[in-house]
């Protein structure tokens, strides 16, 4: 592909969303996949982190690990509404800073609005790592940050179920399902309302999903399969018709799932 075709894709406000996405949440990733940081090296072998006291090297790794977790996570069910945005952004003029051009600008107005996504999703991952200080210190994580306690993982698959069926929930899951009904509402002009838009965007996907990403410490914040689980099943709920009857029908699994969780030391013991 020459240069300059290639710069016609990238220029076309609808392509550079997806090719951002794309490259930001492959290397996203890529991180996770070599072990975002959270390996280190004993008797010649790559093994988690020890659970030993926190230094602030130590919480700013957990806290990066975090962060470009919810990116890979969450990212990709952000594209339709940065699609949809850079369409109005460009079509209503309202990224034109003074001397630059209108495809520079919408660039520049895309990437302001993803940046107040992450940036909220960055708050939720300091909230994350604080939650992961307080569990490892009550000895409640193995070395792959998964719950040791079955209280501790069966009341959170409970609240997480129950969650899904709370109108905070609901409300916030029809906002991310709905780009159109969401620039329209919230529309605002200007590299600064770019920002605002991507934070209030971000908010609004944290009310949907903090729960769902409490369930890590139930599978593994190191499990790469659960974490590809859960940003499957987020893409699927946001993106999917039918997503608000999805997600009351996970809430009743994850009800069960929990209830079976705390009732298993009792069943094992009337059935041994």
């Amino acid at each position: 592909m020459s240069v300059a075709i290639l710069a016609r894709v990238l220029h076309h406000e609808r392509a550079l969303p997806v090719v951002a996405v794309t490259l930001v949440s492959t290397l996203a990733w890529t991180y996770l996949l070599a072990g975002a940081g959270t390996m280190e090296e004993m008797d010649g072998m790559l093994m988690p982190m020890s659970t030993g006291p926190w230094t602030i090297s130590h919480a700013l790794v957990m806290l990066v690990m975090w962060a470009v977790m919810m990116v890979a996570m969450m990212l990709p069910s952000a594209l339709p509404m940065l699609l949809l945005y850079a369409t109005m952004a460009r079509r209503h003029g309202a990224t034109q800073r003074s001397g630059s051009g209108s495809d520079s600008g919408t660039a520049w107005a895309i990437s302001l609005f993803g940046l107040g996504y992450v940036a909220v999703w960055s708050g939720f991952s300091l909230a994350a790592v604080a939650l992961q200080y307080l569990l490892e210190r009550a000895a409640l994580l193995s070395a792959m940050m998964e719950s040791t306690s079955i209280v501790l993982a069966g009341a959170t698959l409970v609240a997480a179920g129950v969650y899904q069926w709370t109108p905070v929930k609901s409300a916030c899951l029809a906002h991310c399902q709905s780009p159109l009904d969401f620039v329209l509402a919230n529309w605002r002009t200007g590299s600064l309302g770019a920002f605002q838009m991507g934070l209030r965007h971000g908010a609004y996907c944290v009310g949907c999903c903090w729960a769902l990403m409490l369930l890590l410490f139930v599978g593994g914040v190191m499990n790469l399969a659960w974490i590809a689980g859960l940003a499957v099943y987020v893409l699927v709920e946001k993106l999917a018709p039918a997503g608000h009857w999805i997600s009351r029908a996970t809430g009743v699994v994850f009800v069960a799932w929990g209830v079976a969780t705390l009732l298993s030391p009792y069943l094992a013991l009337n059935f041994a």
